[in-house]
């Protein structure tokens, strides 16, 4: 497993939350972090509706340690607090998930949402402004027409940099039930979005109609057993996509054999151990994460305690599992009293899918080399991440005496959790989302 290092001079915080480091802001925690597809950006959503794009800086011949660093290139406010008054319930202003479009010409394009409303954002560049009107006057007024006596062709004149962010598309009134993914698809014209029983499939062109693609809500709800946890397009066949649930199964489906693709193409569940039965099997089996390889040929899922990958020829089992904190589990009473149990932690892939990555407690992160079958966990912590600095690998001691650098599992701060976490589409850099701070780390350069 190969080192990571600091290589920010600055960790990202929110202006309202500079007061103390541990003191923070309800509206200034990140719910989702993610790069576009060439990592020249990184977007980053929080619980206060706001959008905020980071963008990497270029190489210079005086500074070359300094590409790579990403600073803050726009913010925005992407949603707002709003009230459903027909079922007397507040919709929350935070955002869920950020999903970026491919770059087609000069601007960005990115899709963000919260419970219910999926938008379509632009973000453009503007560094020349129109002056010398004929109807209009410098300050925006009409002129009286009487006074004009001659016609003027107008110029651009440079103007400092200005970043635009202008909603496009605003996709709403389709879900009935909390949207938890969106994922845009291989041809670029469709997205869908899901909930927790149903998924709607969207063209980006046409906001006030959806198709419904899954319905797994039953005619009676007291006959319901599982949700919709996560769902995900293939990244290269346009009519395949997966989706998770709550018992710990996923499901392929295919959409040229139905357009209700209520009956799965592939079916994928891993047989439960009898022995490791307990109160708390079927929540720490929920799927809080599923992600295709770039390649297309796996899929990972994250639950409570492990990290799956399947092949998407071999249903029954997986082919490797990875534990990410097992040493939890003889604390999974004390986790369900604090609610820790159900977080939702995210896993995510590397450019060339050998190594996973995934946020466990303490702001602790997991990595695991697929093919040296190596893993690593470090800590993301404004204590040791000074800049340049090398991460120093931790351990957590479970029973029995401890060594120096060691940490016990009853000193855990679970308050502090990583959830959400990306990886540069083609390089090692990763972004890591601890509560109200940004950490980005690169590999180790010599």
């Amino acid at each position: 497993m190969k080192c990571f290092s600091r290589y920010l001079p600055y960790i990202f915080r929110p202006p309202s939350a500079i007061l103390s480091s541990s003191c923070h802001a309800e509206a200034d925690i990140i719910s989702t972090v993610e790069f576009n597809h060439t990592g020249e950006l990184l977007a980053t959503g929080d619980k206060g509706g706001r959008v905020v794009i980071f963008q990497r800086e270029q190489e210079s011949k005086h500074q070359p340690h300094r590409r790579g660093e990403y600073n803050v290139y726009s913010t925005f406010q992407s949603h707002e607090p709003e009230f459903d008054y027909l079922k007397s319930l507040e919709i929350e202003e935070k955002i869920n998930k950020i999903r970026w479009l491919p770059q087609q010409n000069a601007a960005y394009f990115l899709l963000s949402t919260n419970d219910k409303t999926v938008k379509l954002w632009k973000v453009s560049e503007r560094d020349k402004r129109p002056e010398g009107y004929n109807l209009k006057d410098e300050d925006g007024r009409l002129r009286d027409p009487s006074m004009i006596t001659m016609l003027r062709v107008p110029v651009l004149r440079p103007m400092d940099l200005m970043v635009e962010a202008t909603p496009r598309r605003v996709f709403a009134n389709a879900h009935t039930y909390h949207i938890n993914s969106i994922s845009v698809n291989s041809d670029y014209e469709t997205y869908m979005s899901a909930d927790d029983l149903r998924i709607n499939l969207w063209n980006f062109e046409i906001t006030n109609q959806s198709f419904n693609i899954v319905d797994i809500k039953p005619a009676n709800m007291e006959e319901l057993t599982e949700v919709i946890t996560a769902a995900e397009f293939h990244p290269h066949h346009c009519n395949t996509f997966v989706y998770s649930s709550s018992k710990g199964t996923i499901r392929l489906c295919d959409m040229r054999t139905s357009a209700l693709c209520d009956r799965h193409a592939k079916f994928f569940e891993e047989p439960e151990d009898p022995s490791n039965r307990s109160f708390f099997s079927e929540i720490i089996s929920s799927i809080s994460d599923v992600k295709f390889s770039h390649s297309g040929r796996y899929i990972m899922t994250r639950d409570y305690l492990t990290v799956k990958v399947w092949d998407l020829n071999m249903e029954n089992r997986p082919i490797e599992t990875y534990q990410v904190h097992d040493y939890l589990r003889s604390k999974l009473c004390s986790l369900y009293e604090n609610d820790c149990i159900f977080d939702k932690f995210e896993c995510v892939w590397n450019g060339s899918d050998s190594v996973i990555m995934t946020g466990s407690y303490n702001n602790f992160f997991r990595m695991f080399d697929r093919n040296t079958k190596r893993d690593v966990t470090l800590e993301a912590s404004r204590e040791n991440s000074k800049p340049r600095a090398i991460l120093k690998p931790r351990k957590v001691c479970v029973g029995g005496k401890r060594r120096k650098d060691e940490i016990s599992v009853d000193s855990l701060d679970f308050s502090k959790k990583i959830l959400h976490t990306a990886w540069h589409p083609s390089e090692n850099i990763i972004a890591v989302a601890a509560t109200n701070n940004l950490y980005i780390f690169q590999d180790k350069v010599n």
